[in-house]
């Protein structure tokens, strides 16, 4: 989604704090796999506090042709979104909670969804089903949200396509 946005991206810069994603090394993986197949660079930036998080995007953004992604959980996502904003990089997140703050792009699991989809699960279980012989579940529903004044902000012009795939505008 990223690179459809901003056709000239050719380096991503991964964003995550290990401490507090055990999920992380899926993400990071599949996100290089992404990248490889649309011939962008990857750069891993994991943090550990704000100091490192800002030299790390400092340093990342003094190339051109650069987009971040932010891996969740998500802390510091508003030195995150002031980092995007303030050096005009695009940048794609897990929440479109972070979108209506003013992130530019999220494409996520349907919360929603999953909340209708864990009550029926909880229905199941007050009716006596063994949690061991529930199957497994995996998001079905997914929603892309796109934050068009953000997009202005940094000069970006949402492709059209992109446009009527989106669940969700902000303007």
């Amino acid at each position: 989604m990223l690179k459809a946005i901003a056709p000239y991206l050719t380096r991503v810069a991964i964003i995550f704090d290990p401490g507090l994603g055990p999920t992380a090394p899926r993400y990071i993986a599949t996100t290089e796999d992404a990248a490889r197949r649309l011939a962008v660079q990857t750069t891993k930036v994991p943090f550990h506090n704000a100091v490192e998080l800002v030299r790390s995007i400092d340093n990342f953004a003094a190339e051109r042709n650069g987009g971040l992604v932010l891996l969740p959980p998500s802390p510091l996502r508003s030195t995150v979104l002031q980092l995007a904003a303030q050096h005009r990089l695009p940048a794609i997140y897990s929440n479109l909670a972070i979108v209506r703050d003013g992130g530019l792009l999220s494409y996520s699991t349907d919360t929603l969804d999953q909340h209708r989809r864990a009550a029926a699960y909880v229905d199941r279980i007050l009716r006596g089903a063994k949690i061991a012989d529930l199957p497994v579940q995996l998001p079905t529903k997914y929603r892309l949200v796109v934050n068009l004044r953000s997009a202005k902000a940094i000069g970006l012009t949402i492709p059209e396509a992109i446009l009527l795939q989106a669940d969700e505008l902000i303007e």
